[in-house]
């Protein structure tokens, strides 16, 4: 196992981010790559490059209601809305004629930012029409949250393919609530290829997840926490990132502790009642023979979901603490 992970970390050595996620992702169906028309950031803040890295300014959008246009469509992904839904969602104050001239004008500028060498009277490339409806064009554009999400799915699949097509939601039950209750490593069996392959796949599991981690910079589009179109993506990209981290966390937690802590850490300051997060922590310090900081962490834990919802951690975290406490870990 270790020599895998060997082989993993000498070929991405050298490579930048982008490279490494084209590589895990190079298979997947629906992966733009990276050297794609048009890169968007949205985790943590909104950038835009076009080819070449050429960054589109805020000065380049010349109009407010354009950025808020490519936001509002990168929210919907690879669908395409009737123009009167967009006017909805965005403006809903103004009429149907000014509503429509200034859908008409954002429009406008919004191609003008995104490829301002267009030939006039073309098609444009990133923003499509098709009939009455408008939508990205996602085959040209790699947006950081899909890949996010796409780097997370191919880890799961990975992971599952390590573990003879066990499912991360269906852990297999453990004799004590001290080990880890997601994550098995591969086993060894007696055909060599299989474990080979299985332990390969696990190794894709937690690059995928670790890629995923570093594209998570903050909240998806934060410029515009306020507004009601963005809330639901927020939060779903939110529970998938503190899921994630979880997880990799219980993934390296036997080779890793200090990242492992890290990660765990990083959860709790997004959201202070993820018990899940509390579990790995406890079990982290343990590890290390730091006793005290594993209770201190299930008191924190008791704080915070007494406060917060009014009630008592899980039973296997009430386990896990009796374990430790009775220095059964």
């Amino acid at each position: 196992m270790a020599k895998s992970a060997a082989k993993w970390a000498t070929k991405w050595a050298d490579d930048p981010a982008l490279a490494r996620i084209d590589y895990l992702l190079a298979e997947f169906p629906g992966y733009t790559g990276s050297e794609a028309a048009l890169r968007i950031q949205t985790l943590g803040g909104f950038r835009v490059w076009r080819a070449a890295d050429a960054e589109v300014e805020g000065a380049d959008w010349g109009r407010e209601k354009a950025l808020q246009l490519v936001q509002f469509l990168i929210t919907v992904g690879r669908q395409f809305l009737h123009k009167e839904q967009i006017i909805d969602r965005l403006w809903p104050e103004l009429d149907a004629d000014k509503g429509d001239r200034d859908f008409k004008v954002a429009l406008n500028s919004a191609n003008k930012a995104l490829d301002p060498d267009r030939e006039p009277r073309s098609e444009p490339r990133f923003v499509r029409r098709h009939r009455l409806a408008y939508g990205l064009d996602m085959d040209q554009i790699w947006l950081d949250s899909e890949v996010f999400e796409q780097l997370i799915e191919a880890g799961n699949l990975a992971y599952d393919k390590s573990q003879h097509g066990a499912k991360l939601a269906e852990p297999a039950p453990q004799e004590s609530a001290s080990k880890s209750k997601d994550i098995e490593k591969p086993a060894k069996t007696g055909n060599d290829a299989t474990a080979d392959k299985e332990t390969e796949e696990y190794y894709r599991a937690i690059a995928c997840y670790e890629e995923a981690v570093r594209l998570y910079h903050g909240d998806f589009l934060p410029e515009r926490r306020y507004e009601d179109w963005t809330s639901a993506m927020r939060e779903r990209v939110q529970v998938l990132a503190l899921t994630t981290m979880t997880t990799l966390a219980e993934l390296i937690f036997t080779t890793n502790l200090l990242e492992a802590l890290r990660l765990t850490q990083r959860v709790l300051t997004i959201d202070p009642v993820w018990e899940d997060a509390y579990r790995v922590q406890m079990r982290a310090f343990a590890a290390q023979g730091n006793r005290p900081m594993a209770l201190r962490t299930y008191a924190r834990c008791v704080e915070n979901l007494k406060k917060e919802f009014g009630v008592d951690p899980l039973p296997e975290t009430q386990t896990l603490y009796e374990e430790i406490r009775k220095g059964k870990f």
